[in-house]
């Protein structure tokens, strides 16, 4: 069974060309969007993709903009709104050592280099200069823990194990 993971959603049209607007979920917009890459495009109450190919790409303000090869005009594509695009994890490429995809690393559960456990990754947001982990503690607090070499000190996706050294202050 293929596993699918989102790059984007399609939130509106843009002009009257076919082309949508994308609110990307990609670590990898370059890659992704890549004019000739396939997306697969899923909609709301339908769990058969639709394949699309990359016409064009463009960023404008916080969005991705795309038009797909076969799509002229807006009529064509108006009906893809609120559509999520996908690749298959036959298209997830390798990564550096150090860098891992959201999937691997939401759902591990976090624990201190002393053995105390604080939780497991819910959410992941990248505010700028890196990423904060959003980690639910067994009491239900949100702990939020920055992405940096000082407090990550291993990450083991296989055993979905996180160790962190928290700066003081840090844990509530």
């Amino acid at each position: 069974m293929e596993k699918w993971f989102n790059v984007g959603k399609i939130v509106n049209t843009h002009g009257i060309r076919g082309e949508v607007r994308v609110i990307s979920k990609t670590d990898f917009p370059e890659q992704r969007y890549k004019v000739g890459n396939t997306l697969y495009l899923f909609m709301p109450g339908s769990n058969k993709p639709i394949e699309l190919t990359v016409k064009t790409h463009r960023t404008h303000k916080n969005f991705n903009l795309l038009t797909f090869e076969g799509l002229e005009n807006i009529n064509e594509v108006e009906k893809f709104r609120d559509g999520i695009l996908k690749v298959p994890e036959s298209q997830l490429g390798n990564l550096d050592k150090d860098e891992y995809y959201y999937h691997e690393i939401i759902g591990c559960l976090v624990a201190t280099t002393s053995g105390e456990e604080i939780g497991k990754v819910t959410e992941i947001l990248s505010p700028g200069a890196n990423d904060v982990w959003v980690i639910k503690s067994p009491a239900g607090k949100e702990i939020l823990i920055p992405y940096i070499e000082d407090v990550v000190k291993k990450v083991d996706v296989k055993e979905k194990v996180i160790l962190i050294e928290p700066m003081e202050g840090l844990l509530p």
